[in-house]
Parts: structure tokens; sequence; C-alpha cells
């Protein structure tokens, strides 16, 4: 009887890139007393370009989402528990840039849009995640995120309804993936219409999911369209609270806790004092300046925070609800504001 053969396995040039990538992963240097890998130079390099006169919230994220993609974040850990931290007090410091009775007549003139918006995309959220056939608790949360802000929304809906860690990773990587896009997308959009200041502001408050987005697109717009954005977003912010006493009931979750985002007092309470204390009104810039180096600084770890594991989980049929809504939420909005908004 013949006895077969084996074939010697030879690498591939590719092959050889990838073990000769990893070896120089794996690698680390000493740094006065500190040890320190490739990933962690990069890491730091790429944070002082945010923070230097070039840095910009979109450029914050695109070198963000180049580290994730490529040496990968080598402080995990740590971004994920300081970004929702410093996008709070970020937020907090863009409320000394605004005066009081223009966010107020921001936030009326959002108030319908808001309602409407929310409504409308809760109900096509859960027909759209029926004809797909994803699960119940995965399409509301994307739903959701779409409808309010994002992972915001996500993470106050996820432990009302009971979702466990896949579902909410899901839904937290559809709604990020479209939240990327949208930082740069729009801002083209906005700028080929020739939107003004006050419908871009309007816009990205209703189409953006999330609020570090949203800050981002528009400051990178204009000053006005970043006190309209900002001042209506957080005013769709507060809607968690109601959905999420509506999720309980739906999902029948009694005695569920529902995290109030205290941040958008914060945000309010700045904005009051910079408009009714002239002594503060000589310091608020600089705050204001510190607020918008805390976003960048934001968007940066945002962007690291993405993984190819995270794009893998989130699918084919959710990533398509998500993107469905997502562009129905803004081509509607849009339509309306332009012919209704000057």
């Amino acid at each position: 009887m013949k006895t077969a053969h084996r074939i010697p396995y030879r690498s591939s040039p590719t092959d050889h890139a990838r073990s000769s990538f990893a070896a120089f992963q794996a690698r680390s240097f000493h740094v006065g007393r500190w040890r320190v890998t490739p990933a962690m130079l990069l890491f730091g390099f790429l944070l002082l370009v945010c923070l230097s006169p070039w840095g910009s919230p979109p450029l914050a994220l695109a070198l963000g989402l180049a580290l994730a993609l490529t040496m990968g974040n080598p402080f995990p850990a740590q971004s994920k528990q300081y970004t929702g931290k410093l996008l709070q007090w970020s937020v907090i410091g863009l409320g000394f840039g605004m005066n009081a009775h223009t966010a107020l007549q921001a936030g009326r003139e959002g108030i319908v849009f808001a309602v409407a918006s929310i409504a409308g995309t809760l109900v096509l959220g859960y027909l759209v995640g029926r004809w797909l056939g994803i699960s119940r608790r995965t399409s509301h949360l994307i739903a959701s995120g779409t409808a309010i802000c994002g992972g915001s929304a996500i993470a106050a809906v996820g432990p009302v309804m009971k979702a466990s860690e896949e579902e909410m990773s899901v839904a937290l990587g559809t709604v990020f993936v479209l939240n990327a896009v949208a930082l740069f997308l729009f801002p083209i959009i906005g700028e080929a219409l020739s939107m003004s200041q006050n419908q871009f502001g309007l816009w990205a408050a209703i189409a953006i999911h999330d609020t570090s987005s949203v800050v981002g697109a528009a400051s990178h717009y204009g000053d006005e369209a970043l006190q309209i954005a900002t001042t209506v977003k957080l005013a769709r912010a507060l809607w968690i609270i109601p959905v999420a006493l509506g999720t309980a009931v739906l999902f029948k979750t009694p005695g569920t806790k529902v995290k109030l985002p205290y941040f958008i007092l914060g945000f309010i309470g700045a904005m009051l004092l910079v408009t009714y204390v002239p002594a503060l009104q000589s310091f608020a810039p600089f705050l204001v300046r510190l607020a918008k180096v805390g976003l960048t600084v934001t968007l940066f770890l945002i962007g690291a925070g993405l993984s190819t594991k995270v794009l893998k989980a989130v699918g084919a049929k959710p990533f398509i609800q998500g993107l469905t809504l997502w562009i129905a939420i803004s081509a509607v909005s849009l339509w309306v504001i332009l012919h209704t908004v000057l």
C-alpha cells in the first residue's frame, strides 16, 4: 500500500508580512522608566496631532479609526472609561458659549421636528426589523439609538429591556459606523446645498445619532450651527426618559431604573451662568475652547474604540436596518428643513 506524501506548506509573502507585522507590534521599548509598545507610541503621536492647531473633530475620528484598524488601541479599557466622561464635560463646557435666549428659540423650533422624527423612527424601526427578521430587542435598540442620541440611548434602554451583551454590541456597532460616516458626509452635503447655519444645525441634531458626532459636524460647519445643533440635540436626549419607560412597558420589565442624563443639566446651568452673570463672559471663551479640545480628544478615543471585532459583530441585517432608518430620517428631515426653515 502506497503512503500519501504530504506537500510541505510554503508560506506566502502575505503570511510573512503578517508575521513580521505581528512581531513588530509585540516589540517593546524603554522610554525612561516606562516600557512602551509601537502601538502606544503611535497612540501618543496621533493624540498630539489631535491637540495641535491642525486638529479637528473629523481628523481626530479618522486618526482614531486608522489606529484601531491597523495597530489596534493599546488602551481599550481606559479609552472606554474616559470617553463618556470627557464627552459630558465637553458638552457642559460648550454651554458657556451659548446664549439662553437664543437656545430657547432654537429649542422651540426643534421641538416639533423632535417629536415627529422620534415617533416616526421608532415605528419605522419596528416595521423594518420585523421585515428583516431581526430579534425584537436588537431591532428596538437600533431604532432607539437612531431616534434619540445613539450610544447614550442604547446604553439607557438596553438594561431596561434586559438586552444581552451581544445585542448591545450589535446595536452600538451599527450606530457607531453610521455616526462616523455622518461626521464626514453631512458638512459636504450641507455646503453642496448651500444650507444656512440654522438649517444645518437643526438637520445635524435630528439626523446624526450621537451627540459627539453632532457637535463635531456642526462645529466644522460654523459657530451658529454648533449652538443650534447642541441645544436641539440635548433637548432630544431628554426623550431617553419617556422612551425608556415605554420600553419597560412594552417588554414587561417593571421596576427598572432609568438613568437621567445629568450632564444636560450642567449644560443648561453653564448657559444660564454666562447669560446672566456678566463677570463670567470674559472667561467663557477659554472654557469653550477647552471644551472643543475635549470634544476632539473624545472623537479620537471613539474612533480608536472601533475594531474589526466590532464590525464583524454587527452583521448584515442589523446594519441594513440601521442604514435604512438613517437614510429615511436624514432624507425626510432634510427635505422638510429646506422647505420650512430659513
